[in-house]
């Protein structure tokens, strides 16, 4: 199982992360627990995780008129995890670009 899918890197995250400058926020699998993605992110990128805080979004229903008809659909659910690091730990998600 692939705990962690992507970082979060929006307007609103860059913000949070320059305000408290150790938290940063990853879209992870729906079955994943706190410790789970604790373990993952102290993994991944080398660093101390203090807290995880853990949301789940549902889909949005979208629907749109267009020439063929009109296209009902919905936005993928998802859930979303804020990681609060250790003071002096930082993740740097454009190093290996």
């Amino acid at each position: 199982m692939n705990i962690i899918v992507k970082p979060i890197i929006t307007e609103k995250m860059t913000k949070t992360t320059e305000k408290f400058s150790n938290r940063y926020g990853f879209i992870v699998d729906k079955r994943a627990n706190k410790i789970e993605i604790k373990k993952e992110v102290e993994l991944l990128y080398g660093v101390k995780v203090e807290q995880v805080n853990t949301m789940n979004y549902d889909g949005k229903n979208r629907s749109r008129y267009t020439k063929s008809g009109f296209i009902q659909g919905q936005s993928n659910s998802f859930k979303k995890a804020i990681v609060t690091l250790a003071k002096g730990d930082t993740i740097d998600f454009f190093s290996n670009i």
